[in-house]
């Protein structure tokens, strides 16, 4: 039973992870200046994607968190089989 609820609420908390990634978008492009500036007139820059590194971000997380859980259960295993 503990089990079950362990696997759901690690499945829950990535699904909530995953909708708040995909949620998360970087800002639009500022407007423009009144005056011209520059030699080649108004230039804007773009908003910059944040998604692809903060889903990475969050993989890797995850792999740490599921390797040290791996590790503490095959700990908590070898004592007590001794």
């Amino acid at each position: 039973m503990k089990i079950k609820i362990k696997l759901l609420t690690l499945v829950m908390s990535l699904g909530l992870l995953v909708a708040i990634n995909s949620s998360s978008q970087a800002q639009g492009p500022p407007p423009p200046p009144t005056g011209g500036h520059g030699s080649q007139g108004n230039q804007t820059g773009g908003s910059a994607p944040i998604g692809g590194g903060s889903a990475i971000l969050l993989l890797l997380a995850g792999a740490y968190a599921s390797g040290k859980l791996l590790r503490s259960k095959k700990s908590d295993l070898s004592i007590l089989q001794q």
